[in-house]
């Protein structure tokens, strides 16, 4: 009795196919995870500085804490980008995580 072939597109249970284990493929993963990480913390910081900056002026202690806040998210948020690659977060990038803070300090006070 002849096999019967089965369409490419199927999968075959006879033959399975061996799973991919690329270099390639994890270093790309890599990137597009931290750049989701350390994209999407920013829109959290640069949101928490405008919550900061709308407040109304009598509340300077709560603007000044939003600021610190976001500056910790900021910290944070770069970090796992490092982290992720597998690089020590402790680097001169991590000023640049301190900008929006510097900036939202800024227009606080």
């Amino acid at each position: 009795m002849a096999e019967q072939r089965r369409p490419r597109h199927l999968m075959d249970p006879s033959n399975p196919v061996r799973p991919v284990n690329d270099a390639r493929l994890t270093r790309v993963q890599q990137w597009v995870i931290s750049v989701l990480v350390v994209f999407t913390v920013a829109h959290l910081v640069v949101g928490v500085v405008v919550a900061a900056v709308m407040m109304e002026p009598e509340h300077q202690t709560s603007r000044v804490g939003l600021v610190v806040m976001s500056a910790l998210f900021g910290l944070l948020g770069l970090g796992g980008g490092f982290l992720i690659h597998r690089r020590s977060p402790l680097n001169p990038w991590m000023v640049f995580a301190l900008v929006p803070a510097a900036v939202g300090l800024v227009l606080v006070l």
